[in-house]
């Protein structure tokens, strides 16, 4: 079995929100609270929900480029919240982002080579200018770009280039973990599947450990290995991709996979359709004990006085409902 790279225990990562009124005091806003998660080398975590459930700030919140509010953020062993900015920034080297917009992570005022090289000047500056040039022709080869891009301005690229930039600028370090926030939620559909294949054959060819973020399903199906559903900044459900698709068993993973697009015709009309009623609460007043309660089709009375932690069901396999842990997934 492959060794734990991270272990993260509790993470809460909290906002202050100015209130409505100019003498309205400041509201506290939970993004994430108290997520709780282990993640092997060369595994691909999946982290699925609606906008605004946490995903994107939990994915800053475990790279500290937001500070957690609360909990551990255990990387090999060591708990890197009390980390100085220091020592943090050495650490970077082996934990990388892809971000959402991959225009508007790259400084238009730098030409590519020098985007991509960026972090070599930061964590390996005693190499001389030839070597740094032939560490960023060998990531551009590797992600799909011409080595004659390189005096070129990010504003000349297409989405799907500017992201293999992205890629190549996180990679060239050679990080342990890669965090990607939604990184091809901005591209075209036949752009989209090009960075996935990418991103699995950097996967495989590097061994790189993923947590890979987003809200399309079909995505999460072919690129990750374990998937963590999120509601309202908490974990629902967690569980290895097969059985998730398989036999979901929160009731907000089997409204989502039934809203999920699905090729065969004749599936889509023999499937049955979960329609949630109403909008997510706003995290600024969140509904008191499950979060998914004023929305969910088997609330009961208990849902409202309970807060509900993770209980496994089967080996691997873990869900925050009590009614469906006792009872097992209904209809709605």
């Amino acid at each position: 079995m492959s060794k734990m790279l991270l272990d993260v225990q509790d993470i809460r990562t909290e906002f202050w929100v100015s209130g409505n009124g100019l003498f309205q005091p400041k509201r506290k806003l939970c993004a994430v609270d108290d997520v709780s998660f282990s993640l092997r080398e060369g595994e691909t975590l999946g982290v699925v929900g609606e906008s605004g459930c946490g995903k994107s700030t939990l994915g800053r919140s475990l790279l500290r480029l937001i500070e957690p509010t609360a909990g551990k953020v255990v990387w090999q062993g060591k708990d890197i919240a009390g980390l100085s900015p220091e020592e943090m920034r050495q650490k970077r080297r082996d934990m990388q982002m892809i971000f959402q917009d991959p225009i508007a992570s790259l400084d238009p005022r730098m030409t590519i080579g020098d985007i991509i090289a960026e972090p070599l000047t930061v964590f390996e500056a005693g190499l001389s200018k030839v070597e740094r040039r032939g560490r960023v022709l060998d990531v551009m080869d590797t992600v799909g770009l011409s080595g004659d891009m390189l005096n070129r301005y990010p504003h000349e690229f297409s989405g799907g280039q500017a992201q293999r930039i992205g890629i190549a600028r996180a990679i060239i370090t050679r990080p342990k973990l890669v965090v990607c926030d939604e990184p091809v939620s901005a591209l075209d559909v036949s752009i989209q599947a090009q960075i996935i294949n990418l991103l699995q054959e950097l996967k495989r060819k590097f061994g790189l450990t993923m947590i890979f973020i987003s809200h399309d399903l079909s995505i999460m199906r072919l690129i990750s290995d374990r998937i963590m559903v999120l509601y309202l900044g908490r974990v629902v459900e967690l569980a290895d991709k097969a059985d998730l698709f398989a036999d979901p068993k929160h009731p907000y993973t089997r409204a989502l996979l039934s809203a999920a697009p699905v090729p065969d015709p004749k599936t889509a009309r023999a499937r049955q359709r979960i329609v949630l009623r109403g909008d997510p609460p706003s995290p600024l007043n969140p509904p008191s004990g499950c979060a998914f309660r004023t929305r969910c089709p088997l609330a009961e009375a208990r849902c409202a006085t309970r807060e509900q932690e993770l209980t496994p069901v089967s080996e691997g396999h873990e869900i925050a409902c009590e009614v469906v842990a006792e009872t097992g997934p209904r209809l709605a």
